[in-house]
């Protein structure tokens, strides 16, 4: 955990909590609270062991499941002066969720702000907090979160697209294995994410996708990577620790330091090109649908470190989420043949004659099998397993009440493998999400939030997943690699394959 919270007294105001009845382990509306020293959980010892001494931190997702199974729907855990109570159950997610203020506060990335701090860079949305916050949501959600904002990229979309499909053919049979195989698509996945959020965000192409990627760009790439896994250790290193052990952040430091100087390249390229182009009075709609995001943030006239620093955290934000869940969707399609069947069926009928075709935006969201396997992977693969929240006010859930300041995590992996919202929950069933069954609580799989701190860049990363899988399986039959074994996830802050994931791309 990130920072020393301050909590409220042991002895807390004795409420009524509303709509107990309809809560985990609810003990009916005339029971009084419990406080935090009622919670069950482990002891610190047991905590950090399991932590530092068992390979924890890579496997904090499956933390979360065997805490649900020992401890019940909520419990407390101890990390230095830091109290964390844990929600691994839907209606409690909802309760909690349900409650939050104008400006939600999260366990912020504080090695992240940090270093904005100590560099003197302004915070993107991703590090903001309170009222600069808001107002970056404000400006920003009418760009990405409305469906037809997220449309507006779908023409700028499909080059990348194209040309991710020609990288895949060149990439098989390099190396030892079959002809077709591909070896560690999530790499070729992370160029892709990298090409298709420069292209919204700054209206370039930075050549990933190309026979030679250029040496600036693989690097922004190994520093994203890298950056994940020092962000995990500085985390969960108490800050006086750095001075003894100061790898993992003079690590982080270099990280950022390059992903904000390949970004402020490209920013501030744009700014000239805008610059030379821009007319008084022309209104947003006229910049035509290939404009950037970027362009549309300079019109805004926001400070040139702001959209630095937004454009810095967008890129990072629309790797992982792109190039992991395609990664997973094409390894659970390759593992179910008739599923990828019945869902290419789909894909083409929707496309009609001629395989180059893109079918638009809005045709792509109407696929339902398309739109259930997504679901499925990020309910199977949540790219962020669990979430947090510091309540800026004692708020009530379950039975329970929990003081302000206090930290809570989301247990988001727990909930979406929880066999009493989903029948055989490690298995991949995209039909489960066209009605077979009874429905899931619908927090239950939260894999892009909910509310107002929920995904800047769903619309968006939606978009690029359908559009990507519709020509990659109009082009191709995935296939497993011969003889390979199952892969698991791994917690780098972000759930990702905890080894490479070879595919067979046989073309059809």
């Amino acid at each position: 955990m990130t920072q020393t919270l301050k909590f409220a007294s042991r002895v807390f105001h004795r409420v009524r909590c509303p709509e107990l009845g309809a809560s985990l382990g609810s003990r009916g509306s005339d029971s009084a609270p419990r406080v935090l020293a009622d919670l069950p959980g482990p002891s610190t010892p047991g905590f950090l062991a399991e932590l530092f001494c068992k390979g924890g931190l890579s496997r904090l997702h499956e933390l979360q499941v065997r805490g649900a199974a020992r401890f019940g729907p909520v419990w407390l855990a101890s990390f230095g002066t830091v109290r964390t109570v844990y929600l691994a159950a839907p209606t409690l997610v909802e309760q909690l969720l349900r409650q939050e203020g104008p400006r939600p506060e999260r366990c912020s990335f504080s090695p992240w702000a940090e270093h904005r701090r100590r560099r003197q860079r302004a915070c993107g949305l991703l590090t903001a907090e309170g009222e600069e916050w808001q107002r970056l949501r404000s400006l920003l959600a009418p760009l990405l979160l409305r469906p037809q904002a997220a449309a507006r990229y779908a023409g700028t979309l499909h080059g990348v697209v194209r040309d991710l499909v020609r990288r895949l053919r060149r990439q098989r049979g390099l190396g030892a294995g079959p002809p077709a195989l591909v070896r560690d698509v999530a790499g070729e996945f992370y160029k892709f994410g990298l090409e298709g959020i420069a292209a919204v965000l700054l209206g370039s192409r930075l050549g990933c996708l190309e026979a030679e990627v250029p040496p600036d760009t693989e690097a922004f790439i190994r520093a994203v990577g890298s950056v994940f896994v020092s962000t995990l250790l500085t985390m969960a290193m108490p800050s006086w620790l750095r001075r003894v052990v100061p790898g993992p952040w003079d690590r982080l430091c270099r990280d950022w330091d390059q992903m904000f100087a390949f970004a402020q390249q490209h920013v501030e390229q744009r700014e000239a090109e805008v610059a030379l182009r821009s007319q008084p009075g022309k209104s947003e709609e006229d910049a035509g649908p290939g404009a950037h995001l970027t362009y549309f943030l300079l019109r805004k006239e926001l400070p040139a470190a702001s959209i630095l620093g937004n454009v810095t955290e967008l890129l990072l934000a629309g790797v992982d989420t792109v190039s992991n869940t395609l990664s997973w969707a094409l390894y659970e399609l390759s593992r179910h043949p008739e599923i990828q069947t019945a869902l290419h069926a789909e894909i083409s009928a929707a496309l009609g004659p001629g395989s180059s075709t893109q079918p638009s935006a809005t045709a792509l969201s109407q696929l339902p099998l398309l739109k259930a396997v997504v679901k499925e992977v990020l309910r199977l693969y949540p790219v962020v397993p669990g979430n947090s929240r510091v309540p800026d006010k004692d708020i009530c859930v379950g039975e329970y009440i929990i003081p302000k300041n206090t930290l809570v995590t989301l247990c988001h992996y727990a909930t979406s493998r929880d066999p009493a919202q989903f029948p055989e929950p490690n298995s991949f069933r995209p039909a489960r999400w066209l009605g077979e069954g009874p429905a899931p609580h619908p927090f239950a799989s939260l894999p892009f939030g909910f509310g107002k701190r929920s995904c800047m860049g769903r619309r968006l990363a939606e978009l690029e997943l359908q559009m990507a899988l519709a020509q990659i399986l109009i082009h191709f039959e995935v296939q497993p690699e011969p003889g390979s074994a199952p892969v698991r996830p791994m917690t780098r802050t972000v759930l990702v394959p905890e080894r490479s994931i070879n595919l067979q791309f046989v073309d059809r």
